[in-house]
């Protein structure tokens, strides 16, 4: 079952796991978000749910907004953001999402807008190489070069990889894992790192991988073309 949220990312710490191993992760405040509308295959053509989180002013919103906001009559919610979901019948305009959607263990993906880093040249943006330092590098070790486009056809073509800003882009990480949820405290703790600045909202979703189902330990075979069967001995040692 695909299940989404709404949260701020509070940052990242680590914990311990029963092995006594160091574990990295993202505190997340996820929720409570409030479903604000729904969409259904009778009238827009797809079944979606839309999410509000945080609450603001009135004075902070547009018409459209309020009005949007009025007619659903939920309050009014600084973050919108809607999610096709495989439960949406179950869900109607007023409904409360919690961080209990999530359990230990449920693999997610995670979508956030990136740290800007500000204006930054093609070694930092994009890992090019430096010219020669050496040998009358002169002072363009950093810079991008020669583009080379003569007379024919006499422009950069577009998506050419040059200085420019970088950061502040919609970067999603997949299939990350869910350590723990604390409904009481609107927290999800995920294993590894997610996209975006102290403070950032973030959008979790159910992952769309597919896991993997292991059919069981590679056994010796019978191939004699295969390590494994020429050598049983030493296909049994790397176990």
């Amino acid at each position: 079952m695909k299940h989404a949220i709404i949260g701020k990312k509070v940052g990242m710490t680590q914990i311990f796991d029963e092995a006594g191993k160091v574990v990295p992760v993202t505190v997340i405040e996820a929720g409570p978000c409030t479903v604000t509308a729904k969409a259904t295959a009778e009238k827009e053509g797809y079944d979606a749910v839309q999410l509000g989180y945080e609450d603001v002013a009135e004075k902070k919103l547009t018409k459209p907004e309020k009005g949007h906001l009025d007619k659903a009559g939920v309050g009014y919610k600084k973050h919108l953001k809607e999610f096709r979901l495989e439960d949406c019948a179950a869900l109607n305009v007023g409904d409360v999402v919690k961080a209990d959607v999530f359990a230990e263990g449920d693999k997610v993906d995670v979508t956030g807008i990136s740290k800007g880093k500000g204006y930054a040249g093609v070694v930092k943006r994009f890992g090019q190489g430096r010219t020669p330092t050496t040998h009358g590098g002169g002072p363009v070790h950093r810079h991008a070069g020669s583009m080379g486009s003569s007379t024919d056809p006499s422009r950069i073509f577009p998506g050419k990889k040059q200085a420019g800003h970088m950061g502040v882009e919609q970067v999603t990480v997949q299939n990350l894992d869910v350590i723990k949820v604390d409904p009481e405290l609107n927290m999800i703790v995920i294993r590894g790192a997610i996209p975006g600045p102290k403070g950032g909202i973030v959008y979790v979703k159910s992952t769309v991988k597919k896991l993997i189902v292991k059919k069981g330990d590679a056994g010796v075979s019978s191939n004699p073309q295969k390590a494994s069967g020429r050598n049983p001995q030493k296909a049994s040692a790397r176990k």
